[in-house]
């Protein structure tokens, strides 16, 4: 019996391959100018940054240090539920370290407040935000990344690192379901 393939399920590719690789090394040069000498602390966001994380870092000449935290404030759903939870935090310390939180996206915005709070009450001298993508009609805190690669309507999305159940992660480009597909 072969597979069905994952595109059975998207209705339609919102961000290419193509634009993501782009956007990256944009982000990317801009980032180095921002941080240039100082000692910097990128921390994915795992697991749904993996994918951006990896492809960012790669395009950056300069010396940073990588780490990663979990959170979750979605649990199997398709909505925040308004509260983070660390599943793993840092191995290293903030203190006086300029901290970039790389996500996936920022919706609701809860996490990404929460986790520049946690991190500035830790001692980080800085923290800024670089996110794959921002959907700012869903905002219902005050909250902004500094460095956005698309900004995208309220759609429910996977691919390039996003997830719906822990599917579709592996897809190169970022794509809307088919509604079928999350409201069986």
């Amino acid at each position: 019996m072969k597979n069905r393939s994952m595109m059975q399920d998207i209705e339609k590719v919102l961000v290419s391959e193509e634009a993501i690789k782009r956007r990256v090394c944009e982000l990317a040069q801009v980032i180095e100018a921002d941080y240039d000498g100082k000692e910097t602390l990128v921390v994915g966001i795992l697991n749904g940054a993996v994918a951006f994380y990896v492809d960012l870092i790669k395009e950056m000449d300069s010396f940073i240090e990588m780490n990663f935290m979990r959170v979750s404030s979605y649990g199997g759903g398709t909505n925040t539920t308004g509260n983070i939870r660390i599943l793993y935090d840092l191995e290293v310390s903030v203190a006086d370290k300029h901290v970039l939180i790389v996500e996936d996206i920022i919706d609701s915005g809860v996490t990404m407040k929460n986790l520049k709070k946690l991190l500035l009450d830790r001692g980080a001298a800085s923290v800024k935000a670089c996110v794959l993508l921002d959907k700012p009609s869903r905002r219902i805190v005050d909250v902004d990344a500094e460095y956005v690669g698309f900004k995208i309507p309220d759609e429910f999305v996977v691919g390039y690192g996003l997830d719906y159940a822990g599917k579709y992660r592996n897809l190169k480009f970022i794509g809307t379901l088919k509604p079928e597909v999350y409201t069986h």
